[in-house]
């Protein structure tokens, strides 16, 4: 009998009859179900259209989390609008409410609630993030996440899965970032359409959990419905760090598990990776470059600024300066990063880099907040996406790189690579 994926086994988990396979169209029990100031008004006006017996039941009130992140502070009265009626409803309703300032709702997810073999959806692409900690999460319209917050339950097919090994030891310089760029280029934007990415190999075991977020928060970049990777003692560890350690459990795929495909690539042969701008598998590895001029340098996003990578951006940063003329912007991804930013001294050597720091939250990455480039910028970005028009100007350009690679492009105004820093 063939074994089952990590997305086999926890949806299996959370369907009536306890096991299914890829393909299967299933009904599920919902763990936590979430939205946030983008899209939650148009989640809140569904959810008061729903009628009869079948959507009376009450919220779950503490897995119903609404959160305030995508532009702290609001730069408009329409949007500020927009976060009352979420702030309203959340408090009206006695549910979770992370308020402006306390974090991007990926990097709140991980912190404070996902755990292993959870089963969470929400209203954003990105929530396949807390597939670093071995939950199946995925992103849903406002439609089918008000259905799924009043029912408790979603349906899902059972996604294929497609088996990413990471083999070797990452050398200096080179980031879990760069490895999603790198299995992006081969992948393509359309390459795991509705599939599951499972990651593998020594590269992983080796990895702590603020990397694997960074992998699986890019998942969706390939067009994935999640992206998994084991729970083991780092996932252990991170929870522990978060004093949720009582949420840990092993969780791994079977050694038989039936793969749609693979592919391997050794990390050890990586140098830093950059996505060219237009599009995430637009990538090439930084020696190839290298020497581009940019203007502005965004150091943020669900993707990065965790607390490791705001050390590799101080590190980078001590003794020098950002480049004349240049535009840095350094947007922590949650209060708690913010807070264990300025108990380091991180603030410190950031801001006497040169960089304006914004309260956390989606910052440039959105487009909707601060930042917004002028007509032919060019922005280097630690976030996920470089479509034209994502930060808020279509005439504006953008490469994507790691945070390491982006505040070293930061000191010398031009695409660079980190390891001449560290």
């Amino acid at each position: 009998m063939a074994g089952k994926t990590l997305a086999e086994k926890i949806i299996g988990e959370h369907a009536a009859n306890g096991s299914v396979s890829s393909g299967e169209v299933v009904i599920v029990k919902v763990d936590y179900a979430f939205s946030h100031d983008a899209s939650g008004p148009l989640l809140i006006n569904q959810l008061s259209r729903f009628k009869g017996d079948a959507f009376s039941g009450s919220l779950n009130k503490e897995r119903t989390i609404f959160f305030i992140d995508h532009a702290v502070p609001p730069p408009t009265k329409e949007l500020s609008n927009d976060q009352e009626i979420v702030r309203q409803f959340a408090m009206g309703n006695g549910l979770v409410l992370s308020d402006a300032g306390n974090g991007i709702c990926h990097q709140v997810m991980a912190e404070d609630y996902a755990a292993p073999g959870n089963l969470i959806v929400g209203t954003d692409s990105h929530t396949c993030t807390s597939g670093g900690l071995c939950a199946f999460s995925t992103g849903m319209g406002a439609t089918d996440i008000a259905v799924a917050m009043r029912l408790r339950k979603t349906w899902l097919r059972v996604p294929e899965t497609i088996k990413v090994n990471l083999e070797g030891n990452a050398p200096r310089g080179v980031y879990a970032k760069d490895m999603i760029l790198k299995a992006l280029s081969i992948l393509g934007t359309d390459g795991a359409t509705y599939k599951s990415l499972e990651f593998h190999g020594s590269a992983i075991d080796e990895m702590d959990v603020y990397g694997r977020l960074t992998l699986a928060n890019m998942a969706v970049e390939a067009g994935a419905k999640t992206g998994l990777i084991k729970s083991d003692e780092r996932t252990r560890n991170y929870l522990e760090e978060f004093h949720r350690v009582e949420q840990w459990r092993e969780m791994a795929s079977d050694e038989n598990a039936v793969y749609e495909s693979e592919i391997s690539f050794d990390v050890s042969e990586l140098e830093p990776q950059v996505a060219l701008p237009g599009s995430p598998d637009n990538v090439k590895p930084v020696s190839q470059a290298r020497g581009a001029k940019v203007n502005e340098v965004f150091i943020g996003s669900c993707t990065n600024t965790r607390i490791e990578d705001m050390r590799i951006v101080a590190q980078i940063f001590k003794n020098h300066k950002k480049a004349k003329g240049l535009k840095l912007i350094v947007t922590p991804s949650s209060q708690k990063v913010y807070l264990g930013c300025m108990r380091e001294g991180i603030l410190d050597t950031i801001i006497e880099a040169g960089a304006l720091v914004t309260p956390a939250g989606c910052g440039v990455c959105f487009g909707a907040l601060g930042g917004i480039p002028a007509d032919n910028d060019v922005i280097f970005s630690s976030s996920n996406r470089n479509f034209p028009g994502r930060t808020g100007n279509p005439k504006a350009q953008t490469y994507l790189g790691s945070p390491a690679t982006a505040a070293a492009t930061a000191i010398n105004g031009c695409i660079s690579d980190p390891r001449e820093f560290l």
